[in-house]
């Protein structure tokens, strides 16, 4: 389809219509949006339970709460990952001897 021509000021035709500028609108709010950092709470429940251990828990409350056995073992992995990436992170941190009690 070709680009839409401008309004020529006829009432018929293919460029008909109002000659009107267009008006420069502010940003919406979904567009400054970024990216949250934070956990909802059922995810700060899950990355408990997977700290303590029970993996078979926490599969439970995802499937709970996200409503299919597929879509709660990709949050559990997904939330294991995250985990495991922050010890990582820390333990690092400790080794290099940037943490100071």
């Amino acid at each position: 389809m070709a680009p839409k021509q401008p309004n020529a000021g006829l009432s018929v035709g293919l460029n008909k219509g109002h000659i009107v500028t267009k008006k420069a609108l502010a940003p919406r709010p979904s567009e400054r949006k970024g990216k949250t950092s934070n956990f909802a709470p059922y995810e700060k429940r899950i990355t408990e339970l997977l700290k303590v251990g029970k993996d078979k828990r926490a599969l439970k409350a995802a499937k709970r709460k996200l409503g299919t056995h597929k879509r709660a073992k990709k949050k559990r992995e997904e939330l294991s990952t995250v985990l495991r990436k922050t010890r990582c992170l820390s333990l690092s941190f400790v080794i290099q001897g940037c943490w100071r009690w």
